[in-house]
């Protein structure tokens, strides 16, 4: 669970200091930025298992993917930052395994990891650069810390489940021994020397490279990394069928749906009730949702049935209700683990309905009231939307605004993006401090059909237009739109 994330360096995030609780929500125009926090918090997450040239590649842009690893550095014109850097707060699962299957206990599950990465221009013209690590720590936060670092309202039986061992030294370090740059991963338990690490020839990060036995916490804290998922769900990976062989978890397209939906009611059928009940939030004539197996092409195609007894197969669902169906999936998955990171989550979504995307979205998260466990998993949310239906139906203390503002540094003036949260909200305590969202701006963005509207007939004179909203009918039953007095 992400609990802080401090970026600086990357893309247009320059200084930017964000606190996540269970569920975030993040509003704001087109190009502000709030694409770029989700690639940020991507970006450490295939750290935690790729190379580092392989986790940029990945890491999207304009046109999909990066081509060139230069293009992630925030720049202004043609002048690029040095160094990127990234800071992290997470609770790491208490427990795991390793690639080779050994088991690993953690020492403590509350930990900071700390990376600098630098630019390197290759002189080869076959390659887009390369990625150094300027420094890479993984250190623990102390349990009688954790409550002044956990912001977000939570219950001591929560945070117990939750922070658990302890710890007094750092689980990687970096140190400077003459000219050389030197990474240290640190033994655990009892005595054992550190495996040092020369930062100059390093491909990958330390912590994308340890196992069970040598480094059990360490292990954990890549494992939470890999758990920082992006879903992007598209709908024609969602009405694919699922082969006999196929895997039995959701994928981040939405791929594997049916087969995800099989493995879990295999042994609990109940699981086909609480999908249905859950689908008839968002369509009202839902009777169950089931599974065809066919055994002859061996394939697994996930149907509802109406109430008057008319079956649908995937393929013919709408694309707002295969997400809808994806998502109620994930809550249902005790071994959905982790951060899911969402765009847009209204897409395809009735206004009317978004309320029941919304409780979903948050019901996928844990809850901070109970104990983590089986029944409540460690999970978290983060969404990001343009809609104001959405703002104005989330809680209050979950959103987030983003917003591009005007700095100065090293005298070059340039826009960076700013997270605001509202007033009288948990965020307002962070240390750091917390920039509040201006409520002319809030106001706009929950009303944003202006009072009237001008438009160029065809003889080129500009006449007044009756829109829908400008309909007498209709004027006293919108009392929260701004109107010409």
């Amino acid at each position: 669970m992400l609990t802080r994330l401090k970026v600086s360096g990357f893309k247009n995030l320059v200084d930017v200091e964000v606190r996540f609780g269970p569920f975030t929500c993040i509003a704001g125009a087109n190009g502000v930025g709030k694409s770029n926090l989700f690639d940020a918090i991507n970006f450490l997450s295939n750290l935690a298992s790729l190379p580092l040239v392989e986790a940029a590649m990945s890491v999207r842009d304009e046109g999909g993917r990066t081509s060139d690893i230069r293009s992630l550095f925030h720049h202004v014109g043609d002048v690029y930052d040095h160094q990127m850097s990234f800071e992290a707060d997470f609770i790491a699962p208490p427990e795991g395994r390793d690639d080779l299957g050994q088991h690993a206990q953690a020492a403590i599950t509350f930990l900071r990891y700390s990376l600098d990465l630098a630019y390197r221009s290759e002189d080869s013209l076959q390659t887009h650069g390369s990625l150094e690590i300027m420094k890479e720590e993984l250190v623990h936060i102390n349990l009688g810390d954790a409550r002044k670092h956990l912001l977000f309202d939570n219950k001591p039986d929560w945070r117990k489940s939750a922070v658990k061992g302890r710890r007094t030294s750092p689980f990687i370090s970096t140190e400077m021994e003459g000219q050389n740059r030197i990474i240290k991963r640190h033994q655990e338990g009892v005595g054992g020397r550190p495996l040092k690490l020369l930062a100059s020839d390093l491909p990958r990060t330390a912590l994308s490279a340890t196992n069970a036995a040598e480094s059990p916490t360490v292990l954990l804290a890549r494992r939470e990394m890999q758990s920082w998922r992006l879903l992007q769900l598209e709908p024609s990976a969602l009405r694919n069928p699922s082969e006999f062989s196929d895997p039995s978890k959701l994928g981040v397209d939405g791929s594997h749906l049916a087969a995800t939906l099989y493995r879990l009611g295999r042994n609990n059928e109940w699981v086909y009730g609480q999908m249905a009940n859950r689908l008839s939030e968002l369509i009202d004539d839902v009777r169950s949702v089931w599974i065809d197996r066919d055994d002859r092409r061996e394939l697994l195609t996930l149907n509802i049935t109406e109430r008057d007894g008319t079956s649908h197969p995937a393929r013919a669902l709408s694309d707002g209700t295969l997400r809808f169906l994806a998502l109620a999936v994930l809550e249902l998955d005790p071994e959905t683990q982790g951060l899911l990171c969402l765009e847009e989550p209204e897409n395809g979504v009735h206004p009317e309905r978004i309320p029941a995307m919304l409780e979903l979205l948050q019901d996928i998260a844990t809850d901070v009231s109970e104990p983590v466990g089986p029944d409540n998993p460690l999970r978290q949310v983060i969404i990001n939307t343009h809609s104001p239906a959405v703002v104005g139906a989330v809680p209050d203390d979950s959103l987030l605004y983003a917003e591009l503002k005007e700095t100065v540094r090293s005298n070059q003036r340039f826009k960076r993006v700013r997270y605001s949260c509202l007033p009288d909200t948990w965020r307002q305590n962070a240390p750091e401090g917390s920039a509040i969202i201006p409520k002319g701006e809030l106001l706009a963005y929950l009303n944003p059909i202006q009072p009237e509207s001008m438009a160029t007939g065809t003889n080129g004179y500009s006449h007044k237009v009756r829109r829908v909203i400008d309909r007498d009918d209709l004027q006293p039953m919108l009392p929260y739109l701004t109107r010409d007095e």
